[in-house]
């Protein structure tokens, strides 16, 4: 329960980290849209205002002789214009008429144009002209404003010349916000629905991915778990034979010379199954630390599996099973290996062969190469392996059937150290079966082109190995 609340409590911050990031991530890249859009109409209100102010501006200044006075002209250019008394309360505001135009610009009730002299009077307005906009004449080009009722409004100011160039005063062309505000509400508020919406996606999808990356840690805990429990009962095993001989032993009132011969080699077998099993606990260990380099060495393969074939004859034979080599190659097949470890991977597998095949069959070693690998094939007459449990006989302590592996005092690593072997050779083993008639297990170990000149260490191996097992 403590192992599943920790895994759970794990994806949760998984899971929250994953979407507080992609939270993020999103909230700026939305900020930075609505940014750009506001930018660009920004951009384009300008140019427009720009334009209908430079066609006005033009228009008008043409006619302009007296500084501070409009023409009459500019009642024809501009049909609802007011003119304003000496304060800007006397200016008379008048509606426009939609179908009215400025130089054929239509006002639509959004632009409105305001007249100041050199002084900074206000002299005229016309077009639509918003209620309680500041009279105070501002001689900044651009500006933002806002009338009585909080309506926004974007102008631009430019100066006028009379037609001898004196300075006649300036002209306000100004246009309402309200259209470009409502825009801009309408991108925030969908830019907060997809943001809203996106979260809730992401915050789904971070949970899924979240248990998905958990997987593999789920697995190798559980492996771990199993790993553990696999090691303590496999040494829990020889240890409870052991404590019970030697139980046995010391209530026993006297020990003749046969019995205490036959205790000490009941413990002897089970202190070798402890060091056989502690050693392929070490060696795997070993084949694991993948920075760990082999010593690698020029390895005959001819050598090893005649060597091999001819010290489990004797194996073979007391089982009742024909044991052959079948070597189909005529040059030596030389690969750049560990020889002990090389011995260890062949062995393994003729031992398990000859564990799993009836008296009366065969077993056989073949040994072929092609242009870039030397080919290994241990074919076995035996009981065969289920499809189903093909993909599972490496993994460590893993046995097809217990019964028959336990009284044979395996411990279920043979095939997992082989693979190891195999990996760190950089090869690859495949394995074939049918069930009742046997199995074959094909190893393919690349070759290495660079000569080397290095002493075996095959003899010394045989040796060890021979002492290993009286």
């Amino acid at each position: 329960m403590n192992q599943n609340k920790l895994f759970r409590l794990t994806r949760i911050r998984l899971a929250l980290y994953y979407a507080i990031v992609m939270g993020l991530i999103l909230s700026i890249f939305a900020f930075g849209f609505y940014r750009a859009v506001f930018h660009a109409h920004v951009v384009a209100l300008d140019s427009e205002i720009e334009s209908v102010a430079g066609t006005l501006h033009d228009s008008i200044e043409l006619k302009l002789q007296s500084p501070g006075r409009l023409e009459p002209l500019a009642h024809q250019l501009f049909p609802n214009i007011d003119k304003c008394g000496t304060g800007a309360t006397n200016c008379i505001q008048q509606q426009p008429d939609s179908k009215r135009h400025l130089l054929g610009i239509v006002t639509k009730s959004s632009y409105y144009i305001r007249f100041f002299d050199t002084s900074g009077k206000l002299i005229a307005t016309a077009g639509y002209h918003p209620e309680g906009l500041p009279d105070v004449f501002n001689q900044k080009t651009w500006q933002f404003l806002k009338d009585s009722k909080g309506k926004d409004y974007h102008q631009i100011t430019l100066a006028l010349h009379t037609q001898n160039y004196q300075d006649w005063g300036y002209m306000q062309v100004g246009r309402s916000l309200q259209e470009f505000n409502h825009y801009l509400d309408s991108v925030k508020l969908v830019s907060v629905l997809g943001l809203l919406i996106a979260m809730v996606m992401i915050a789904s999808a971070s949970w899924w991915l979240s248990g998905l990356a958990m997987q593999p840690i789920y697995q190798s805990y559980r492996q771990i778990q199993q790993f553990t429990a696999d090691v303590a009962h496999e040494l829990r095993t020889p240890l409870a034979a052991t404590g019970a001989t030697v139980e046995s032993a010391l209530l026993m009132s006297q020990i003749d010379e046969e019995e205490t011969r036959d205790i000490l080699q009941t413990i002897q077998r089970q202190n070798q199954r402890l060091t056989t099993l502690v050693v392929d606990l070490l060696m795997l260990a070993r084949l694991d630390k993948q920075a760990q380099k082999l010593q690698r060495e020029n390895c005959c393969l001819n050598d090893i599996v005649s060597d091999l074939v001819e010290e489990f004859e004797a194996m073979a034979a007391a089982a009742g099973v024909k044991l052959t080599s079948l070597i189909q190659v005529e040059q030596p097949v030389d690969i750049m290996g560990n020889s002990d470890q090389l011995y260890r991977l062949f062995s393994n597998l003729i031992v398990n062969a000859i564990q799993y095949t009836p008296t009366g069959r065969e077993v056989t070693v073949l040994l072929e190469r092609n242009d870039y690998n030397a080919i290994i094939k241990v074919q076995d007459t035996g009981i065969g392996i289920p499809k189903h449990e093909l993909t599972q006989i490496f993994h460590r302590f893993y046995r097809v059937s217990s019964d028959r592996s336990r009284s044979t005092g395996g411990s279920g690593l043979g095939l997992a150290i082989v693979q190891a072997i195999v990996h760190s050779h950089h090869g690859s083993i495949d394995v074939q079966s049918e069930l009742g008639k046997g199995s074959t297990f094909t190893i393919k170990l690349p070759f290495n082109a660079r000569p080397i000149n290095s002493v075996h260490s095959i003899s010394i191996w045989k040796m060890l190995y021979k002492s290993s097992r009286k």
